[in-house]
């Protein structure tokens, strides 16, 4: 991923939002992503307590770890498969993580 100016969360929705259309339509897919979702959260946010507790993740968290994790794969000389790996369900995560707090929005 060579990375826009700015956000680097653009770059993965572009890349990997479409990936999420896949998830609808297969439960194995929807859990997997369901679960990187979690896990980036819980990396990112403290648990909260008490009822209704909603763990917001911030964009400029969310970016962060963006930007550490594909510097990773770029390390790694990683490439994306036809199918789904261990980082193109994490990036497709961050992708449910971006649109269900809406981090793009102005």
């Amino acid at each position: 991923m060579n990375g826009s100016p700015g956000c680097p969360l653009i770059d993965v929705a572009a890349a990997y939002l479409p990936r999420l259309a896949e998830a609808a339509s297969d439960p194995w897919l929807a859990a997997a992503v369901d679960q990187h979702a979690a896990a980036v959260r819980d990396a990112l946010v403290p648990a909260q307590r008490g009822p209704g507790s909603r763990r917001a993740v911030r964009r400029e968290e969310l970016g962060d770890y963006v930007l550490g994790f594909t510097d990773g794969l770029s390390e790694a000389e990683w490439t994306e498969p036809a199918g789904h790996d261990f980082a193109t369900l994490r990036l497709t995560a961050v992708c449910w993580l971006i649109r269900e707090h809406d981090l793009l929005a102005a």
